[in-house]
């Protein structure tokens, strides 16, 4: 009597794990960078263009949340 056995998982082994891994690492750097950026140029505006942009100093880090990570 013969039988098969199949496997059709996805995992890639040991490379892919890693992949993930580094890929995750660049894409929270990439997103913190964003963060970091927004919060600095609208930090950089003086109140009057803030004020013309419709925001207070009080929503950057709220804003520069919103750009970076989506929340």
């Amino acid at each position: 009597m013969a039988f098969t056995t199949e496997f059709h998982g996805t995992d890639a082994g040991i490379t892919g794990r890693v992949s993930a891994i580094l890929k995750s690492a660049t894409d929270r750097v990439a997103n913190y960078r964003l963060y970091r950026k927004t919060v600095n140029e609208l930090s950089a505006l003086s109140m009057r263009e803030l004020d013309d942009l419709g925001l207070n100093r009080s929503m950057i880090k709220r804003i520069a949340l919103e750009a970076a990570y989506g929340l």
